[in-house]
């Protein structure tokens, strides 16, 4: 025992260091390593009736009261651990006028630039052009906020990106991209989910030694904090090559344990099983996938959020990402109209003309449904213990919509609600309009056409339906920001997410001012606003 140094890994597992004279037999204590945090996304398309999403409070505490009239009635229950960064603008805006961003697509150019922050290519300077290359096809020149991250943390180095409802990301729908225009297909299928972590699942819990390790970690990342106080010891250039020697020579063996809860009991539980699995990938042809009944109360979306809860437990990767298709008919909701549409008010995915009749309404199913399937997602998140609370709280778990209105298609004023601090990062239990603090930041004008006694024509042109657009535009870079330091993505000392950085993460994406988007990255690279948002933060 005199001849080694242990160092006490994660779990309590101890690895022997050789033996270093200069410093003899002092000895190295670490404590408990904390539970791994995640990221799970959840994204839909199109935006929302925003007068009825947000609350009216939008800075200070909430309450399950504040919710209640609110399409986010639903996540009342879990109102002490949700966060509402209010006063955030995504990148990359489309307008008439050019105003605000490039001119390719409504659509493709806010999706595409939502996790990069990056401009599209080819540009386009003609918002009303229908070229194929520039309208359907062009891709954003730097990688989303997804692979950034897993690049660092994941063992494979991707995220999990699943595809819910087996919709494939494609066109102006894709929003994850491995590198510069390369969008990245992710998982469409239940059973490609399951087949990738049934590898994981173990009969029994892993002895207290390796029950936190993460999968994928090498034995010196298991004991890097015990390694890194053993490094600042005063010790002679000897033991100091010895020392780096070693740990060489460990460098590439790894261990592929997962958590003690990654069991097929765990999956059973969450529903995620082949016969489930097998009738989710087979559905009647006229049938609405998501909606459907799987078993009990869980439809088919609700399995890809199982599944997701289920890669969280088993450490899988640190970033997951379920993306709801685009251009969707729920028929499950008793609705005719397929949702582009229906966000843009009509009967056709035009910009102008005549409200389709009760649209406002119907939108409202779409609004609740998609509140519905992340608050489910939430409180599968909640029921699996871990460490001192539950797995929810070791988690972000966050829901992004690709506009604000969308009709208006207007990024500014953008609803995004956080469930989970990340292992005690974020503050919770807020809203916090992280623009300027104040408490009245606008709901939006979603209401003043098309609903009793409003206008009954609709110009998407104008985007009155959106909120002013002076208002609400902290950049959204930021709020990645945070995401990345809570789950401890490393930058170089540009402050950009690097590989083998030490620095916090300050900067993300080309641009982080919409209007920079102008011309598709003729302008200068530059972060106006770098840093994350500390309001955002636990301990502000």
């Amino acid at each position: 025992m005199n001849r080694r140094i242990f160092l006490r890994g994660l779990g309590g597992a101890c690895v022997a260091a050789p033996f270093l004279g200069s410093i003899a037999e002092r000895t190295v204590k670490a404590e408990p390593a904390a539970p791994p945090r995640r990221l799970i996304v959840m994204y839909t398309h199109y935006g929302c009736i925003t007068t009825r999403f947000f609350p009216q409070k939008s800075h200070g505490p909430l309450t399950a009261a504040d919710l209640e009239p609110t399409t986010l009635k639903h996540l009342a229950p879990h109102v002490d651990k949700l966060l509402m960064p209010r006063g955030i603008r995504a990148m990359n805006e489309w307008t008439a006028t050019l105003a605000r961003g490039q001119g390719n697509d409504p659509r493709l150019q806010s999706s595409a630039s939502y996790f990069t922050c990056h401009p599209v290519t080819p540009n386009s300077d003609d918002p009303f052009s229908f070229d194929a290359e520039t309208k359907f096809n062009a891709k954003p020149t730097g990688p989303s906020l997804d692979h950034v991250i897993a690049r660092q943390l994941s063992p494979d180095g991707e995220p999990l990106v699943m595809c819910v409802g087996g919709f494939r990301q494609v066109g102006s729908a894709a929003i994850s991209f491995s590198a510069p225009v390369t969008p990245y297909p992710g998982l469409s299928a239940p059973a490609q989910v399951l087949a990738k972590l049934t590898g994981l699942f173990t009969d029994a819990p892993p002895s207290p030694d390796t029950y936190r390790a993460i999968r994928g970690k090498s034995i010196i990342d298991l004991v890097r904090d015990d390694l890194d106080t053993l490094a600042r010891f005063d010790m002679s250039q000897a033991d100091r090559h010895k020392l780096e020697a070693w740990k060489a020579m460990l460098h590439d063996t790894v261990t592929t344990v997962a958590s003690g809860q990654c069991t097929t009991s765990l999956a059973t539980m969450l529903g995620a099983t082949q016969e489930n699995v097998d009738l989710a990938s087979t559905p009647p042809s006229t049938d609405d996938v998501l909606t459907r009944r799987i078993s009990g109360s869980m439809d088919g979306a609700d399995l890809y959020s199982n599944l997701a809860v289920l890669a969280a437990a088993c450490n899988a990767t640190p970033v997951i990402v379920l993306t709801y298709p685009p251009n969707y008919l729920f028929r499950g909701l008793g609705l005719t109209q397929e949702s582009a549409s229906l966000a843009r008010r009509l009967d056709s995915a035009g910009m102008q003309g005549t409200c389709l009749p009760g649209a406002v309404d119907m939108l409202l199913k779409i609004d609740d449904y998609h509140a519905r399937k992340f608050a489910y997602l939430v409180e599968q998140l909640s029921g699996i213990d871990e460490g001192d609370g539950t797995l929810l709280d070791n988690c972000a778990a966050v829901w992004f919509q690709g506009a604000s209105d969308g009709l208006a298609h207007n990024l500014n004023n953008l609803p995004i609600v956080q469930v989970g601090s990340a292992g005690g990062y974020f503050k919770t239990g807020w809203a916090v309009n992280v623009e300027d603090g104040s408490p009245d930041l606008t709901t939006g004008n979603s209401e003043i056409v098309c609903v009793d006694g409003a206008p009954d024509e609709v110009d998407g042109i104008s985007q009155a339906t959106g909120t002013d657009p002076s208002l609400a535009n902290a950049p959204i870079n930021k709020y990645y920001c945070n995401l990345m330091n809570a789950l401890g993505v490393k930058a170089g000392a540009d402050g950009f997410p690097a590989p083998g950085g030490s620095a916090p993460v300050t900067h993300f994406g080309m641009y982080d001012r919409t209007e920079d988007f102008i011309g598709g990255g003729t302008n200068p690279p530059t972060i106006h606003h770098p840093g994350e948002f500390a309001e955002l933060r636990a301990d502000s």
